[in-house]
């Protein structure tokens, strides 16, 4: 990457403001065109269904709510139903109210995607899912597949108020997710948010930065980053810390910055990430990038775009029936 694509990641699709932190120290900021005002970092659902004791999970779900985050990411899949279940009943006793819902499901066909909506709804103990997003698009047939079938459940799950927004995520290639928004403005579809891997490696490798985030603004699609730290293997590089990966991903232009946070140490270290947020310069995005260049090239530090690790779908294809 030369010195004019490290700063047009920043400068082309324009620097994310940041509102004034409350006293919580947490950012908002508005969701897309949707009006919805989510706080800039979100609680990754995967990670809540670590702990061995699940009241462990619904501790820090309700910490996080009760601090300020109220963006809450989850997924059909995660744990097998686990991480849905506990965060159900974390939202128990007023805290849904507090939360912004998300989450996601892995049908490629119409009565799949129905069921799993429905299954959802019964482990999150809730009426409506705010946000719901296609799983991984990670395939170049997934976008095709989306439109011949789950589009039109999700479609029916909004009249039926199940759900109010949709979106569609994915780890492993920019080019698939570009071809979800070609054929979605082929066929008058807008997605209210996508949800792609962002952060100091991706800026090197496959980036998602430099190759969707600007097509998704200009669509005025909700950019959800995910992998700040790579579920960890960023920092094994031992370049940067993890105050940096936050900072670098708060400073494109996102909307909310998923990340992972199974201990509360996890959580603190988000809080704090989000107290001394200033958006970075384009010099010192250029400086983060140089020392994190020679590490990223190969992609040996997020395996979920070179090798089938992190691929759910793929190593239980019946989910996607």
């Amino acid at each position: 990457m030369n010195r004019r694509d490290a700063l047009g990641i920043v400068t082309g699709a324009g620097i994310a403001a940041a509102t004034p932190p409350p006293s919580s120290g947490m950012i908002y900021r508005t969701l897309g065109t949707t009006g919805v005002q989510v706080s800039a970092i979100g609680l990754g659902g995967y990670h809540i269904g670590e702990p061995d004791d699940p009241k462990v999970g619904v501790r820090l779900i309700r910490t996080a709510l009760d601090r300020g985050i109220n963006f809450l990411d989850n997924c059909w899949d995660y744990h097998d139903g686990e991480s849905e279940r506990r965060m159900g009943d974390a939202l128990r006793d007023g805290y849904r109210q507090k939360a912004f819902l998300m989450t996601k499901f892995d049908s490629r066909t119409k009565q799949g995607t129905a069921r799993q909506i429905d299954e959802s709804l019964k482990r999150l103990q809730t009426d409506v899912i705010d946000l719901m997003q296609f799983h991984e698009n990670i395939r170049l047939e997934d976008p095709d597949r989306f439109f011949e079938g789950p589009a039109e459940a999700l479609l029916e799950a909004k009249k039926a108020g199940k759900i109010r927004y949709i979106g569609f995520t994915g780890h492993k290639d920019p080019i698939v997710h570009l071809r979800m928004l070609e054929q979605a403005d082929a066929q008058g579809f807008h997605f209210d948010a996508c949800q792609m891997p962002l952060n100091v490696m991706d800026a090197h490798f496959r980036s998602f930065a430099c190759h969707v985030v600007p097509e998704c603004v200009k669509r005025g699609i909700a950019v959800l980053g995910m992998k700040p730290m790579g579920n960890g293997n960023v920092l094994k590089s031992g370049v940067v810390t993890p105050i940096e990966c936050l900072h670098y991903a708060l400073t494109l232009p996102t909307s909310v910055v998923i990340t992972g946070c199974e201990r509360l140490e996890y959580l603190d270290q988000a809080f704090e990430a989000a107290r001394t947020f200033k958006p970075m310069s384009s010099g010192q995005v250029e400086a983060l990038l140089a020392k994190t260049k020679q590490a990223a090239m190969t992609g040996k530090f997020e395996p979920f775009k070179t090798t089938t690790i992190f691929d759910g779908t793929a190593q239980h294809p019946q989910w996607m029936a």
